[in-house]
């Protein structure tokens, strides 16, 4: 896969449901750029096991992500009409119901491709026909991406392993850090903590201090 960091992030405008049952048409990234930061998360599909634990576990950590200012967009390759179903199914059933921010509908699996989190391609048969090579479904790739659209941070996970949403909320707060004071975060960085000069003094003096 061809890294994306340090570079705009694809742009795409597709249908999506959003406030936990609200159908739009063309919706983009782009509506956030210049004003909030965008956590952008690719899930195989709907209505499966470890996907609606990442839904919950992100809607659950949504006060956080908004008190910093960050917009939270999830994507599948399934249809506007799925993700309201499952939008409106009860939690016990295997749904997400009560998840209020915006489901993207990736039906063509181009903005999957295109993020480069597509678990596999398309291919042609001998005979010419087009056929499919792989899962037809999207890598766990969860983007974080700046006010000016550009992709800061990404990681991709293989379809059996769910994600940290807390390790998300770090990456958050770093860039903010960075962003705020110029200085960059080490190794096991998090909120509260010091960040470094950089430059080999400054790399020294918080060596020797922690």
């Amino acid at each position: 896969m061809e890294s994306l960091i340090g570079k705009k992030a694809p742009v795409f405008s597709t249908d999506a449901v959003i406030n936990g049952g609200e159908f739009v048409e063309n919706f983009s990234l782009e509506q956030y750029i210049g004003k909030k930061e965008v956590i952008f998360f690719f899930y195989p599909l709907d209505f499966t096991f470890v996907c609606p634990t990442e839904l919950l576990a992100f809607q659950a950590k949504l006060e956080e992500f908004e008190k910093r200012n960050v917009a939270v967009v999830g994507c599948s390759v399934d249809s506007k009409f799925s993700h309201w179903a499952w939008l409106n199914t009860d939690k016990n059933d295997g749904g997400i119901k009560g998840v209020k921010y915006p489901l993207v509908a990736d039906l063509s699996k181009t903005i999957a491709e295109n993020f480069g989190v597509l678990a596999g391609e398309y291919d042609f048969t001998e005979e010419g026909e087009a056929t499919f090579v792989g899962a037809p479904v999207a890598y766990r790739g969860t983007f974080l991406i700046d006010k000016e659209g550009v992709i800061r941070h990404c990681v991709v996970n293989d379809l059996p392993l769910g994600r940290s949403i807390h390790e998300t909320l770090i990456m958050v707060d770093a860039l903010q850090f960075f962003e705020a004071n110029g200085e960059v975060c080490p190794a096991g960085w998090s909120k509260g903590d010091d960040g470094m000069t950089a430059t080999s003094d400054g790399v020294a003096e918080y060596l020797t201090s922690h």
